[in-house]
């Protein structure tokens, strides 16, 4: 069904178009069918494609998933025209957002041109950036590009906090000017935050300083214990309660609705919030709670993927297990076949609490957190504290 009709609208493409694109046409829209299908993604349609343009980062943050991060670009980082062959077959595929990471893609010297490229062939370009490469003369390059959003990381909602886990004094300072610059030049603005122990009593404060600075959405990564994250796991993992305290706290944030909230890597995020929109007695439809009500837990394989610098494909960038690599085949057979995404997008498929759960179909589970635990991506969430009701009755 490509749009949604009944007596109280026009027909509603909800299949057509970024998620910033569809939800234009029904953020003021009442219904909650109309979001619930493109939040179904039946189709498996790819909608956001992360790309680590480069392994080389001017940081080492101790919570980055790398372990071969590098203060110099890659050898074996995808040539440019490489990257066009790539972004020709994303094309060929889809009209995904294409997220330009790393490492650091500043770092790249064609960069931007990758970027133009990219718009030219239709596709939406966000850059995610640690900040502190962006001076006056690279913010209106970025402009320039053609880049519609760019993602400032903030790990503190204070310079102590962010600059002792980014390892570099001062990078705080230097990610606000970057993030001013660019904000300054009319770019939407966009603040990520990766929550862990050393900053969850600071969640207000960094929802507080992302209002501030005229960010237009915050977006919160709860760690996961992959790459570097395996290191400091037993130091930095918040609690199950914990976490499910944070999630909980974010979503009373989210309803002031004064800026776009997202919880990534954070599935049972959405268990949450329909538990608690029941509680309230509301139905979660666009005009309630905003993109939130478009999208759901664990997306990895269904709707996203993660395509590293040396040109794998996994199913997001924090789960290590290959569906393919775009130099051996091509991007569109990796994403409609591969045996990896195929059984992701069989919720029945996962296991103990997770396939007894009357939310999997909205949550799923954190699927690298299950990889972690156990070596299997299709186990439980080890990281949920909810019983679900028929494990209850049983």
């Amino acid at each position: 069904m490509k749009g949604f009709h009944n007596k109280d609208s026009s027909s509603i493409d909800t299949r057509e178009g970024t998620i910033k694109e569809v939800y234009s046409r029904i953020k003021d829209h009442g219904h909650a069918r109309v979001s619930h299908a493109y939040m179904k993604n039946v189709q498996n349609q790819l909608r956001l494609v992360f790309w680590e343009t480069t392994a080389g980062c001017n940081l080492e943050c101790i919570h980055c998933r790398r372990l071969d991060v590098s203060t110099q670009l890659a050898k074996d980082d995808m040539t440019t025209e490489e990257s066009y062959e790539f972004i020709d077959a994303l094309a060929e595929t889809a009209k995904p957002i294409l997220v330009l990471s790393g490492g650091e893609p500043l770092f790249r010297p064609d960069i931007f041109d990758i970027a133009k490229y990219a718009v030219k062939k239709g596709l939406t370009i966000a850059l995610a950036t640690n900040g502190t490469l962006v001076d006056e003369t690279l913010a209106k390059k970025i402009v320039d590009s053609g880049v519609s959003r760019v993602s400032i990381s903030l790990d503190g909602a204070d310079p102590e906090t962010h600059d002792n886990f980014r390892k570099l004094k001062g990078s705080f300072e230097r990610a606000i000017e970057g993030f001013n610059h660019l904000k300054n030049l009319g770019m939407s603005m966009q603040i990520n935050c990766t929550i862990a122990k050393h900053n969850s009593h600071q969640l207000q404060d960094l929802y507080n300083l992302a209002l501030k600075l005229g960010a237009e959405a915050i977006h919160i990564f709860m760690l996961v214990p992959v790459g570097c994250g395996v290191e400091i796991a037993d130091d930095q993992m918040l609690e199950p309660e914990r976490y499910e305290y944070i999630l909980n706290q974010f979503y009373d944030l989210s309803r002031e609705a004064k800026i776009q909230t997202k919880a990534t890597c954070s599935p049972h995020y959405f268990r949450i919030m329909r538990q608690r929109a029941k509680e309230e007695g509301i139905t979660i439809t666009p005009k309630t709670h905003g993109m939130a009500a478009m999208t759901k837990g664990c997306l990895a394989g269904t709707g996203v993927c993660f395509v590293s610098h040396k040109g794998e494909v996994f199913p997001c960038g924090y789960l290590p297990v290959t569906a393919g690599n775009i130099k051996k085949q091509p991007f569109k057979e990796i994403w409609k076949y591969s045996p990896v995404f195929m059984k992701l997008r069989e919720p029945d498929l996962l296991g103990g609490k997770c396939g007894e759960c009357e939310y999997k179909r909205v949550c799923e589970g954190c699927r690298a957190r299950a990889f972690y635990e156990t070596g299997d991506y299709m186990a439980e969430e080890p990281y949920c504290i909810y019983k679900p009701k028929m494990m209850s009755k049983a």
